[in-house]
């Protein structure tokens, strides 16, 4: 093929010749990587990355961007090395180009887990640089617009990741254009059937609704110009999946959508667009709560424009968008526009920082996760499109994900504020961690030293850095409290071999940790407390390693048991099963992933294990010094008395206990069932609050529930 009719120099009129000589030697190193391959459509397989190279083109991207979006598949198709390509066309293009790269030579688990590890590489490879992702968004544009030559299981699964990663990553960087019609292509091959309905329906009302447009941006024209002002006012109209995504959150048919058109009036500056704001609402009456100013406070992805909604003159509403050119560009083009319409040695502009900042979040985000999977998730909770925007108690504005809670907004100012904080005040009033924040509060973080993340705060909080942070603390957590458990685990085992931890010298330690695969003995000890290895298998391995240690030779001794204290947190967990309180004769089980679990000495659960499993047992018995509450189940037969309920709480209260729950069974004919969850301290303080209950006439029967 003609090195000059395919790469028309028409596409990149910006390029010096020497850089445009240096794309078509590009261009013809692709070709020859390429050769003899066709794309699914017969088409010759080049055809693709000149058309991504063309994309680029569009947006102004510099020569080594459309070098590396020209060779972008060639490390994946061809057997040429990274290094090889930067010896040819420089390191920076080859470092592009491996970014876009999949991960194809390394053996996954699953595809799935190649595709999260994928996206993980890509997202951290833009991180160091936005080009790489703006060819990945151009590559996957042209990928959506040939999709038809696509299987159509494969076309479904390429159109919801599109949808699910690719739409709203274009979002985010502003790339307005390409966020749109990714959403279209994606909407229409995942629906194909109600895509054709609906743009058959949009064309249909387009002739009806044709007049009342065009007399509608005159009517704009005409009262913006009695101002004074030059504007341009176009109509457009709303793409097929907005009004859709709009049928299905509002339960509205197509005739029920009256907004499909809405206009858009460009001015010359920032002043003319409140004034032009002004002329419109004296035109039409406003919609009463669909202002939105996004020049005051703009979008995340450096959006900015004033939005409102009007009662038009046929009687529907009306949607205007007020922005002046400079806007408009960046509406459109977003990060790409430092690119479009940058001047020779121009700073980076306010969109570029703000995607800078981030993309190193990403980064943040990526050193908090444990894998591709979990990094993925994260990313895809920060993709929201809808905002809050919320204040400092300093007026800082914050933006955050809709739904976006307290815990959220302590994340956000800092890590250690968000693992310490306890409660937040919101607009001056004290709400818990839950709250979900709305437009315009105020919100100020209550911390305190003695705080830390709660595993249940993963169940209401909506931004990725809140979830990997908490996460990434309940890990450390875990390893920590971990290695100290399977430490106290470890020395039982060898006391009941007639050793001691102090006993074991380094270099037993040292041929252990090898034999076990583990990475260091604190590894080992946390291993052992979470359950993935036995203690006694361990100290037999430890005593054989010491020198003249032959643990059979040795004759076994009554090993003192694990103290339990009830506040070790996550790695001894107490059964629910049984609710053993201090006091009751207690057992552990190793559980794998899991630590040790306590459990009463006579819960059914154990009778059954204990025979099947033996090594998975360990004595344990409560520390005398022990100051935390313990839930008890207590269920009371009551006679149906109105105010019974009153009573009983009043004499749990009296015993110096809290009630965690209550519950009542259904028939309440002459007696009631009353279950209550108590906290308590020991069998002694339990004792006295059933003591308590008894002296209330109404209770007939108390029963503590340990199965």
């Amino acid at each position: 093929m003609d090195v000059a009719h395919a790469l028309d120099p028409s596409h990149f009129p910006y390029l010096k010749p020497a850089e445009f000589s240096r794309l078509a030697e590009a261009y013809r190193y692709s070709e020859a990587a390429h050769l003899g391959q066709v794309r699914q459509s017969g088409e010759a397989y080049i055809s693709h990355p000149l058309a991504v190279t063309e994309i680029l083109g569009g947006w102004h991207l510099d020569s080594q961007a459309l070098t590396a979006a020209l060779l972008h598949d060639v490390l994946e198709d061809a057997a040429i090395s990274k290094e090889e390509m930067a010896q040819s066309f420089g390191r920076q293009v080859a470092e592009l180009v491996d970014g876009v790269s999949k991960l194809d030579k390394i053996e996954f688990q699953s595809a799935e887990h190649a595709q999260a590890e994928n996206f993980r590489k890509m997202l951290l490879a833009m991180a160091r640089d936005v080009r790489v992702i703006l060819i990945k968004l151009a590559d996957r544009l042209h990928n959506m617009r040939t999709l038809g030559a696509v299987p159509p299981a494969k076309r479904r699964r390429i159109a919801r990741e599109t949808m699910e990663i690719y739409a709203p990553i274009a979002n985010r960087l502003g790339l307005n254009a390409v966020f749109h019609e990714l959403q279209e292509l994606a909407f229409e091959n995942l629906h194909p059937m109600r895509f054709r309905v609906l743009a058959l329906a949009t064309q249909s009302a387009r002739g009806n609704r044709r007049e009342a447009v065009g007399r509608t941006a005159a009517a704009i024209r005409n009262r913006i110009a009695e101002y004074g002002l030059d504007a341009t006012v176009i109509g457009r109209e709303k793409h097929v999946y907005s009004t859709y995504k709009k049928m299905v959150e509002k339960h509205l048919s197509f005739s029920e959508v009256h907004d499909i058109h809405g206009f858009r009036v460009l001015v010359k500056d920032q002043p003319a667009c409140y004034l032009a704001l002004g002329a419109l609402h004296s035109l039409y009456k406003p919609i009463p709560g669909k202002f939105k100013d996004y020049i005051a406070i703009p979008k995340a992805n450096g959006y900015q424009s004033l939005h409102t909604a009007l009662i038009g003159p046929y009687g529907g509403p009306v949607e205007v968008q007020i922005r002046t050119e400079k806007m408009h560009r960046v509406a459109e083009s977003g990060v790409a526009s430092h690119w479009m319409y940058k001047e020779e040695g121009s700073p980076l502009s306010d969109v570029q920082k703000e995607t800078h900042r981030w993309l190193q979040s990403l980064l943040d985000l990526q050193s908090q996760s444990g894998d591709s999977h979990e990094f993925l998730e994260h990313v895809k909770v920060d993709l929201f499109p809808d905002e809050v925007y919320v204040f400092t108690p300093k007026g800082r504005i914050i933006s955050l994900p809709r739904g976006a809670t307290v815990v959220d907004f302590a994340y956000f100012v800092h890590t250690d504020v968000g693992n310490s904080c306890v409660a937040g005040k919101v607009n001056g009033e004290l709400m818990p961690l839950r709250t979900e924040l709305r437009n315009g509060d105020r919100v100020e973080i209550i911390t305190a030293s003695h705080s830390r993340p709660n595993p249940a705060w993963l169940q209401y909080v909506r931004t990725g850095k809140a979830r990997a942070n908490i996460r990434h603390f309940l890990k450390t957590m875990q390893y920590e409290e971990s290695a100290q458990l399977g430490l106290r685990l470890l020395d039982q085992a060898l006391k009941t071999l007639g050793s001691a931890v102090t006993a074991i010298d380094d270099a037993s330690w040292e041929r252990t940790v090898r034999d076990s695969v583990a990475r260091s003995r604190q590894e080992l000890l946390a291993d052992l407390g979470l359950g993935k290895q036995l203690p006694a298998v361990i100290a037999r391995r430890l005593l054989r390693h010491t020198e003249g240690g032959r643990d059979e030779a040795r004759v076994p001794a009554k090993g003192s048991s694990v103290l339990i204290r009830g506040t070790e947190g996550v790695a001894v967990q107490l059964a629910s099963c049984c609710r053993p309180i201090p006091g009751d004769r207690i057992v552990g089980s190793i559980k794998k992933g899991q630590g040790l679990v306590v459990h009463a000495d006579d819960c059914r659960a154990v009778k059954r294990s204990r025979k099947n499993e033996p090594d998975q047992w360990v004595d344990v018995e409560w520390d005398p010094a022990t100051t935390k509450l313990f839930p008890a189940a207590l269920k009371l037969m009551v006679t149906n008395q109105r105010g019974a309920l009153a009573r009983v709480a009043a004499e749990i209260g009296e015993a110096g206990s809290n009630i965690d729950s209550v519950s009542m069974d259904d028939d309440r004919a002459v007696y009631t069932t009353m279950h209550f969850v108590v906290e308590v301290a020991n069998r002694r303080h339990l004792a006295r609050v059933i003591r308590s209950l008894r002296r209330v006439s109404d209770v007939k029967r108390i029963v503590r529930v340990k199965d």
